[in-house]
């Protein structure tokens, strides 16, 4: 039988998806955009402006952000549009797997896809992972529930999403032959075939393999066949929306041949040597997805001892995928977003367990959730006054007393209560208290990881440095255009020894050009270079400078790793660049 939809189903998703478009798009266009974001926006604008850019395999953001420079102009926005509603999409991906997760499962998914701190961080960045994730979790739930028209549509774009594709097809296929050795194993001769049914309120007809107390080990489901004509409507359906998007309608036809290089793009990584240290890819989960983590290894745990189907699935696939990262040598902190799926898959899935308040034992499990904020919020504000305490010393000492005697207490008073009360008490009570307190942090976290909270936070979802004055640079020589020629953007701009993207983004409108030498015949209007005292140029200059990059200083972690903890503060570097201006341009220049 199919499960009984909760109540007001709808609503909760209307609601999961308002959240993830408030995190995604607020201020979407505020922060400059990176080096890494502004090199797949300037080939979006060179499509616009008639080129034929050297595409990269990022097909499918190039030519749709293309399609957005051209009808409404080239913003920072605009140029991270298409990542932000490709992640708000995601939040509607486990509405598409809720028979297999169950609905109340899959409602609690949608809502932590909203609010994951690394969903969101890469759903503001341009060309970042969250397409190919997005669009692949479309493409299979839509395959599921016999949809074989959009099913292509998105594999489509998600080949044309970039290298990604490959990390997470490689951990699927991984983790789908560890199963299948599995299920090859005999299975136990004390092993029971009855079903027991899932009870759970809003849930009854549904049986889980979780609650079976001696199942059998990993078996494939048996599932109805799937009509040929299904396969042609997909195979039609990618093959159409492979050309129309990759050569958008034939206005870009490189990038037909340049999805193709994802491939080995993604082999090249195994032999080249990334910038990101293993250590902190684990930072990161452990800091971000701490909520995750912990309901996580409680269902593993509990899924691994019950021989549940979905449960080692999931964790099978969540091991693979950490592992992959970790190994792969050009890792980036963003290529733990195949694992963050099933983490958060498994995390619903306990949750949903824990969350049914029976009538009679209301005011008691009240009372627990209570006792469990309110010693949470007081160990999260102990750590908060540790990280501006000086270590060593007495007061650190004593906070951090403090910090794990109120974990330890916590954990002392729900054992009692299980014991001395009711275990079902303490189990929903703590549950709806870590929920609360956890899900608040989350939130907090994932605000924090959108730079919404502070521009100059150091997160770790993007190794790219961030650019620091880009705003006042463009406002500085659109006035000095004006000032010159009446309008803000007639003045061209020559670069010289820099090599960011970033730059030539922020100064589009001046139509940029990167010159190796300068010509000490020539005389440029407005010319960006690095600190030097002379241009050596036939004219007069006068030169503002700027800065540029600010890259944080991980080795000093160690250090401050409390700091940052609380406040995402490292201390960091600064690139600085230099804005001449000719003399003639000045208001107060003399004239001949």
């Amino acid at each position: 039988m199919t499960p009984r939809p909760p109540r007001y189903e709808t609503t909760l998703y209307a609601l999961a998806i308002l959240l993830a478009l408030g995190l995604r798009f607020a201020r979407l266009g505020e922060l400059p955009l990176t080096d890494s974001e502004a090199r797949l926006a300037l080939d979006a604008l060179d499509i616009v402006k008639g080129g034929s850019p050297a595409l990269s395999s990022h097909v499918a953001y190039t030519n749709l952000t293309a399609v957005l420079f051209f009808v409404f102009g080239s913003f920072n926005f605009l140029a991270r549009f298409v990542p932000a509603l490709a992640g708000t999409a995601l939040v509607l991906a486990p509405f598409l797997f809720r028979d297999w997760l169950k609905p109340r499962a899959a409602i609690l998914l949608a809502f932590f896809f909203a609010i994951d701190p690394a969903l969101v961080a890469l759903s503001r960045q341009a060309g970042s992972p969250i397409l190919t994730v997005t669009f692949s979790l479309l493409a299979a739930g839509s395959w599921i529930r016999r949809q074989p028209r959009p099913a292509g549509i998105f594999l489509a774009l998600a080949l044309l999403s970039g290298p990604s594709l490959w990390a997470g097809l490689l951990g699927l296929l991984l983790a789908w032959m560890l199963s299948q050795f599995m299920s090859s194993r005999p299975a136990p001769v004390e092993a029971e075939t009855n079903t027991q049914v899932d009870t759970e309120p809003g849930m009854q007809g549904s049986t889980s393999d979780e609650e079976i107390p001696n199942p059998q080990p990993l078996t494939p489901i048996p599932q109805p066949a799937i009509p040929i004509a299904n396969y042609k409507l997909l195979l039609t359906a990618s093959i159409l929306a492979l050309l129309a998007t990759s050569t958008l309608l034939l206005l870009a036809p490189q990038g037909l041949g340049a999805w193709l290089t994802s491939l080995p793009e993604y082999f090249k990584g195994w032999v080249t040597l990334g910038v990101v240290p293993a250590g902190r890819l684990f930072l990161a989960l452990g800091v971000y997805q701490l909520f995750a983590i912990l309901l996580a290894l409680i269902a593993i745990v509990r899924g691994w001892m019950r021989a549940g189907r979905r449960i080692i699935l999931l964790s099978l696939w969540m091991l693979v995928a950490l592992l992959l990262a970790v190994f792969y040598p050009a890792h980036q902190t963003a290529d733990l977003v195949w694992v963050i799926i099933p983490l958060w898959t498994l995390a619903a899935l306990e949750l949903s367990r824990h969350l049914e308040l029976v009538r009679e034992d209301r005011l008691e499990t009240v009372g627990v959730a209570v006792f469990t904020i309110l010693l949470l919020a007081f160990a999260w504000m102990d750590l908060n006054v540790l990280s501006l305490t000086p270590i060593p010393s007495q007061q650190a000492s004593i906070r951090i007393f403090l910090f794990f005697g109120s974990l330890l207490l916590l954990i002392l008073s729900v054992i009692l209560v299980g014991f001395g009360w009711s275990e079902r008490i303490a189990r929903v009570g703590a549950a709806w208290g870590v929920t609360l307190i956890l899900g608040i942090y989350t939130l907090g976290v994932a605000w924090g990881a959108s730079g919404l909270r502070n521009p100059n936070a150091v997160e770790l979802w993007d190794s790219s440095p961030r650019i620091a004055q880009a705003d006042l640079l463009s406002q500085t020589a659109d006035e000095i255009s004006e000032w010159a020629t009446g309008h803000a953007d007639d003045l061209p701009v020559t670069v010289f020894g820099i090599d960011s993207p970033a730059l030539l983004w922020t100064l589009r409108h001046h139509d940029p050009r990167v010159i190796i030498a300068l010509d000490p015949a020539s005389s440029p209007e407005l010319i960006v270079t690095p600190p030097q005292d002379n241009l050596g140029l036939a004219s007069a200059y006068r030169g503002q400078d700027f800065n540029w990059r600010q890259t944080p200083f991980w080795d000093s972690f160690s250090t401050f790793s409390l700091r940052w903890l609380v406040y995402r503060e490292l201390p960091s570097s600064s690139e600085m660049i230099v804005l001449w201006v000719r003399n003639d341009l000045f208001i107060d220049a003399e004239q001949p």
